[in-house]
């Protein structure tokens, strides 16, 4: 169950009890899930595809189920655990004022978009090696890969909110005298705060991405490694179950910041 699509209440029943019924969201999107389950262990059984390419549900539950009884995957989890939310947390600390200062302030907006847009533009696997020649190959090299995966995201969507706030506001805050700070506190910040968080949600995936990148190129563990080193050795079943552990790690942040987004979708300026 993802965290947007929870049970949604229909009601109370006849005694006044709250009666739930599943939102369609997660009733489709299990039907969709156990219908490609259940096609592609059927193709594998039928051997209609090989299984050293494509494996099959249930060598992948075998496989996910030995791994963690033994505890084989979990030093993995952790070291990648650590230098994602790292990652992460210095992307947004950084990126949600950055896009707020570059919205905000036109000549440093001149002066730094050159620098983000090249940046932007430039894989950022092309870095790795420059970023292992500066930091060597430990936590150090993760985090400023996953940083630079999900900077720019968080800034560009930021900068975006910052001018969605209609004139029409800065107007009337600007009528009643209010200071920088006020018109930043009742305009700016209110507008901006759907798309910090869309940055935010953005970021979490682009995260995930950087972080395989650096583990695969720089890495001796984490999952990215386990992938790479059990691909390297043929077995398909555990390559999947960590690139299913990427997916669900994606998509629970992801849904946990789109129901966040949903909250403050509310807290816009509007006039009546």
């Amino acid at each position: 169950m993802t965290v947007g699509s929870v049970a949604r209440p229909s009601g109370r029943g006849p005694l006044g009890v709250l009666r739930w019924r599943p939102s369609e969201r997660l009733v489709f999107g299990l039907i969709g899930l156990v219908a490609v389950i259940g096609i592609w262990e059927a193709a594998s059984q039928l051997k209609l595809v090989k299984k050293v390419v494509l494996s099959s549900p249930s060598l992948i539950w075998e496989a996910a189920v030995k791994d963690i009884s033994t505890g084989a995957i979990l030093p993995h989890i952790a070291i990648s655990a650590t230098e994602y939310f790292l990652g992460l947390g210095l992307a947004i600390a950084i990126g949600i004022p950055l896009g707020l200062a570059i919205g905000l302030f036109r000549r440093l907006n001149y002066v730094l978009d050159p620098w983000l847009s090249a940046l932007y533009a430039t894989p950022t696997v092309a870095l790795v090696p420059l970023i292992i020649l500066i930091f060597g190959i430990g936590l150090e090299t993760k985090v400023v890969v996953i940083v630079l995966e999900s900077i720019f995201v968080i800034t560009v969507s930021v900068m975006a909110g910052v001018h969605t706030a209609d004139a029409v506001y800065h107007d009337v805050a600007e009528s009643f005298k209010a200071s920088p700070w006020m018109r930043f506190r009742t305009v700016v910040l209110p507008a901006s705060t759907p798309y910090i968080l869309t940055g935010i949600r953005l970021g979490t995936g682009r995260a995930v991405v950087g972080m395989v990148v650096a583990e695969f190129l720089a890495g001796n563990s984490g999952i990215g490694f386990y992938i790479g080193l059990n691909g390297a050795l043929l077995l398909t079943a555990r390559v999947y179950f960590g690139i299913i552990l990427l997916g669900f790690l994606g998509l629970f942040l992801g849904e946990l910041v789109r129901v966040l987004e949903r909250r403050f979708e509310r807290w816009r300026p509007r006039i009546n």
